[in-house]
């Protein structure tokens, strides 16, 4: 039984065809990866979604003075661009399009899109260039027959609070916003409307929402105070908007400062953790205190 021929490593003379070939040699019936053999669209989309936040990761953690930092950049970037190329090698083998395809019509679409760079428009400021693309995506889904409705075109995976964040600068590109001098103090006040109203549907004792369904009652409060909880996050991001904050950094940024401090306080109980017994409330609060000022220092 003769063994099985390997491949030819691609060459990188041509990186566009490499990495086009490297897809199709993973994906050949004869002589490819069994694990890339077997897989669809809809099996890899976790790696897809994985792979871009270990790329939002990398520009995160980006640092002008640190070249290790590009380093990461660049085999993130390069992740993701395989996960491109390998959607488009199982689509070419149905027929559907090729990488090819995807490049042309991104090129297209782009040049359509800014006019100011490539046609005869005036946009002079981000504000204005923001607002003729609106103008312009409306006319592409016009043509094609796609929904026209403004929110149809941002991702339904993407995060909820990233997503309210996008919802309100898209209406506020067709004038739907806070209309005073600054468009804040109102949201400020809405902020607080919204806050009250959470706190009239939230029980004294939080563990009655624990049983809710057994109670038609207090189900029915909770789905109030769900609804309030949420209209509160909802402005919240559109405070952040107006504030130019992103809003998933912001609570990115909150995330890793309790990680951080809270990583500090396991040192402090290292011992008893690794025993099992542990702290109380008001320990773990000295922990928490002892850990902030430290930093501050």
């Amino acid at each position: 039984m003769s063994a099985k021929s390997s491949k030819k490593t691609p060459s990188l003379d041509n990186p566009y065809n490499a990495i086009k070939q490297l897809a199709k040699d993973l994906r050949d019936p004869n002589g490819g990866c069994p694990w890339d053999i077997e897989q669809s669209h809809q099996s890899i989309l976790e790696n897809l979604i994985e792979e871009t936040y270990e790329a939002a990761d990398a520009i995160t953690d980006l640092k002008e003075t640190n070249k290790q930092s590009y380093r990461n950049l660049k085999e993130e970037l390069g992740d993701v661009l395989f996960q491109v190329v390998f959607h488009a090698q199982m689509a070419e083998e149905i027929g559907e399009f090729n990488l090819d395809d995807v490049v042309r019509e991104a090129v297209e679409k782009l040049v359509y899109r800014h006019p100011h760079v490539y046609g005869d428009s005036t946009s002079n400021s981000s504000e204005e260039v923001l607002q003729d693309w609106e103008t312009l995506k409306r006319r592409e889904k016009k043509k094609t027959n796609k929904s026209q409705h403004l929110f149809s075109g941002i991702p339904k995976q993407l995060p909820a609070l990233l997503k309210s964040y996008r919802m309100g600068q898209k209406a506020s590109r067709v004038n739907f916003d806070w209309v005073d001098q600054y468009g804040i103090s109102d949201i400020l006040k809405k902020v607080n409307e919204e806050y009250q109203e959470l706190l009239e549907e939230l029980p004294k004792n939080p563990d009655e929402f624990k049983y809710a369904e057994k109670n038609p009652g207090i189900k029915e409060q909770k789905e109030r105070a769900s609804e309030e909880l949420g209209d509160l996050l909802f402005v919240a991001a559109q405070l952040s908007r107006h504030y130019h904050i992103d809003p998933e950094y912001a609570l990115q940024k909150a995330n890793d400062k309790f990680k951080r401090r809270f990583e500090s306080m396991e040192e402090i109980f290292k011992e008893r953790l690794q025993n099992e017994d542990y702290p109380l409330v008001d320990e773990w609060n000295m922990a928490w205190k002892k850990v902030k000022e430290a930093e501050k220092k």
